[in-house]
């Protein structure tokens, strides 16, 4: 992180010492000294995303899991988003933030690694596609609102890697991410071991992405799991309804006056009765 200080004084709008720990911050009190010098004018309020992905490594391969919900604001926009991307025969990404964002990155990137198979004749390793990601989201100094986990099997093994929207990266056994990522990684550091088997990693993944489910509004509906192996990938879609409509057990029919009535209060309906007077023409 990169630490600075702003001066303070009230031709600024700013009344004491900030520190500014990262470039968010620092857009953030930017901002806010610009709203104080002019006025009249709002700053952009920060938009909330919501999302709980998560990955494991097993003993054979990597399992990726996330939900499937969309949301607009306080709205579901859609509740079947697919947040597993394509990246190679034997990489597979999910993505956090904003849909466009991450969605658009990763294609850039499996265009760019479909290239690259055309002319060497082999897959990509996982490490290659990390880097590529990595100097994407550097170079647009955290406008691309993509947080992402990687995972894929090559030549030298199995591997996991988390990105985020600054470019950072970090390369884990399991990982979570997303508005639900609390909840999840509680359930990954409780039950993770090393080399599991196939069946208990799918179980892992899915338990936690449900927990971030039930933990979060921004999340939910179904849940998606991906499996990468050397023989192939296994992507099944939906793997688990958490959330679903609900029928009702009975049908519920009250009486009249069932429900007191407190007061009761009539307006009278005003009519303004308009004339129209029709002529009949002769086109003839």
């Amino acid at each position: 992180f990169r630490v600075s200080s702003v001066a303070c004084s009230p031709s600024n709008g700013i009344n004491c010492l900030t520190f500014l720990c990262c470039p968010y911050t620092l857009t953030v009190s930017r901002n806010a000294a610009l709203q104080g010098v002019f006025g009249g004018g709002e700053t952009p309020k920060p938009l909330k995303t919501g999302t709980t992905i998560a990955g494991v490594v097993f003993k054979d391969g990597v399992v990726l899991g996330a939900d499937t919900r969309a949301t607009s604001s306080e709205v579901v926009a859609d509740k079947m988003c697919a947040k597993i991307h394509y990246i190679a025969p034997n990489i597979y990404c999910c993505g956090a933030g904003t849909a466009a964002d991450t969605e658009r990155t990763t294609d850039l990137l499996s265009s760019n690694l479909s290239i690259f198979s055309l002319n060497s004749g082999r897959n990509p390793r996982v490490v290659m596609a990390v880097n590529i990601l990595q100097d994407m989201l550097y170079r647009y100094h955290g406008q691309i609102g993509a947080n992402l986990i990687l995972g894929g099997v090559d030549c030298t093994g199995n591997h996991l890697y988390k990105l985020g929207p600054y470019g950072s990266v970090d390369k884990m056994p399991y990982l979570a991410m997303g508005s639900g990522d609390l909840a999840a990684l509680g359930i990954l550091e409780d039950g993770f071991k090393p080399d599991m088997e196939l069946e208990k990693a799918k179980q892992l993944v899915q338990v936690a992405i449900h927990a971030g489910i039930m933990s979060d509004l921004a999340s939910g509906n179904n849940i998606d799991i991906c499996v990468i192996t050397r023989e192939g990938v296994d992507y099944i879609r939906p793997y688990q309804e958490s959330e679903f409509k609900d029928n009702r057990k009975m049908r519920y029919k009250y009486r009249p006056g069932t429900t007191p009535v407190l007061t009761e209060k009539v307006i009278p309906l005003k009519l303004e009765v308009v004339k129209e007077t029709v002529q009949w023409m002769d086109t003839a």
